[in-house]
């Protein structure tokens, strides 16, 4: 139980001093960059799949 007590003690002590929080500010911006990475990969992804059903349309019309 004492190295039970001890992890969540440190682990606080960590969370309290050693870690460097982001400002408010920081914050939005990392979530806007996520935001914006998030929509063009899903972009990319949907104009890759319209290709693929296109070719494949294509190729099974042959048959």
């Amino acid at each position: 139980m004492n190295k039970v007590t001890t992890y969540f003690r440190e682990s606080y002590k960590e969370l309290v001093e050693k870690v460097s929080w982001p400002t408010w500010l920081q914050l939005q911006q990392s979530t806007i960059i996520v935001l914006v990475a998030t929509v063009l990969i899903t972009a990319i992804v949907w104009v890759m799949d319209l290709i693929a059903q296109s070719g494949l349309k294509f190729i099974y019309s042959l048959f």
